[in-house]
């Protein structure tokens, strides 16, 4: 599809939306009363989501409800549910929430409408760059950031003095402390290897992609990112199951005490806390390590957005319940209950920070500040990540010598991609 032909597309599908938005505000649906929107998301354990959708229904005095479409867990899994729904049109999905990666897909398909002119200054106060970044499709805001996740450099400050500041400072470091030197982090064949390599070429100093159907992976510093990643993935500091490393692996390897570094989202603070008091008395936070000492690094950044279906048949309140979900109390709410980040700079300096992140709040706020999204706003963006995960994995592969092979077939596959413009 051409994007003079999304464009039109995309209007037409808001200008639907809209009419029968007003139509049903009119009583066109038949029925007086509150209307039920139904809220597509993945649970989240503290009961975060059921307390604010609570809290904005009953501040709407009466104008809608909102009740849940609980999806799975697996990310890969909720957006194939997804799919199949909106790709039916199916029109009982109202609020949409979305991992930050869906935007360009889901925009480009007609999918989620774009944010109403009058709620856009409510709901980006004060919202971390990074973070809107993630939330636009072809310069159009198509959806509403929530809450915000980033990665940290975790050690052992008992035999850690001080932070590395660069990956190869690090390296050496954990070689030097022999068994106890493991670094943890997740180098599987799945999004989180995407995450690792898009913070390792943003890093280096270059870009996945250019524009959202434009290479641009320059190939010194690529190939220098490409570099310390065979360096570290063949070095005896690497976990032994390196090559399959996720997320609750590399925690789960740090809580056992032979790890001195990791790099992991947040979460593992209180995990730690709970599964290992020995480890947690030492963990300490600290900045990503750089790729090029004189560039700072791009950390990784997540979270969900909310977007409204184009097929919702409540698309007015459907934005107004966004307005309220997405409101500094309620993103209070959501760290407070399940500690994932709000995307609101201001909040930072709120005492409820300091107590859900003790001693981490400003590396917190750095990582989201510097942080540098996955190219999302490609409507072929899982083919992307897809040949970004087949072309290097296992790193264990990448001579570090010799990085060159591999940045061959990395600049080819994505190409592949880009040219195939995300087939759904």
């Amino acid at each position: 599809m051409l994007r003079g032909e999304r464009r039109h597309r995309f209007i037409v599908a808001f200008l639907f939306a809209a009419a029968t938005a007003a139509l049903a505000a009119c009583g066109g649906n038949g029925e007086g009363g509150s209307r039920e929107l139904t809220w597509f998301i993945q649970s989240q354990p503290g009961g975060a989501l059921e307390e604010i959708a609570a809290s904005c229904a009953e501040q709407s005095d009466g104008r809608y409800t909102i009740g849940f479409e609980l999806l799975p867990t697996d990310a890969s899994q909720a957006r194939e549910q997804l799919v199949r729904r909106l790709g039916a049109e199916d029109d009982t999905i109202d609020l949409i929430g979305m991992d930050i990666i869906w935007t360009g897909e889901f925009a480009n398909a007609g999918w989620i409408l774009p944010v109403p002119e009058q709620i856009r200054p409510a709901v980006t106060e004060n919202v971390f760059e990074s973070v809107l970044e993630t939330a636009s499709f072809e310069g159009e805001m198509v959806n509403v950031p929530i809450w915000s996740n980033t990665q940290l450099l975790w050690y052992r400050k008992d035999r850690v003095s001080e932070p590395p500041q660069t990956w190869d400072e690090m390296i050496s470091v954990a070689e030097e402390l022999g068994e106890e030197g493991t670094i943890q982090l997740q180098a599987n064949r799945y999004e989180g290897l995407m995450v690792w390599a898009n913070y390792m070429i943003e890093s280096a100093g270059t870009s996945i992609l250019s524009a959202p159907e434009e290479i641009e992976l320059e190939q010194g510093p690529t190939e220098r990112a490409l570099s310390v990643m065979g360096e570290m993935s063949r070095s005896p500091a690497a976990a032994t199951d390196f090559s399959t490393s996720d997320e609750e692996s590399a925690a789960t390897g740090f809580e056992s005490g032979d790890s001195s570094f990791m790099i992991n989202y947040p979460f593992v603070y209180a995990s730690a806390e709970e599964n290992a008091p020995d480890v947690f008395e030492n963990l300490a936070a600290a900045p990503l390590p750089r790729v090029d000492p004189q560039i700072e690094s791009a950390p990784p950044i997540g979270g969900i957005n909310l977007a409204v279906s184009a097929f919702s048949q409540s698309s007015d309140l459907a934005f107004e319940a966004i307005e309220c979900l997405v409101s500094r109390e309620n993103q209070l709410k959501v760290l407070d209950l399940e500690k994932l980040p709000p995307v609101r700079s201001d909040l930072y300096d709120e005492p409820a920070l300091e107590e859900a992140y003790p001693g981490f709040v400003d590396q917190i706020r750095e990582s989201i500040e510097n942080a540098a999204p996955r190219p999302s706003g490609s409507a072929a963006y899982q083919d992307i990540s897809l040949a970004v995960q087949r072309a290097i994995h296992p790193t264990a592969d990448i001579d570090p010598a010799d990085p060159t092979p591999t940045y061959e077939r990395l600049f080819e596959r994505l190409e592949q991609a880009i040219e195939r413009r995300g087939l759904l």
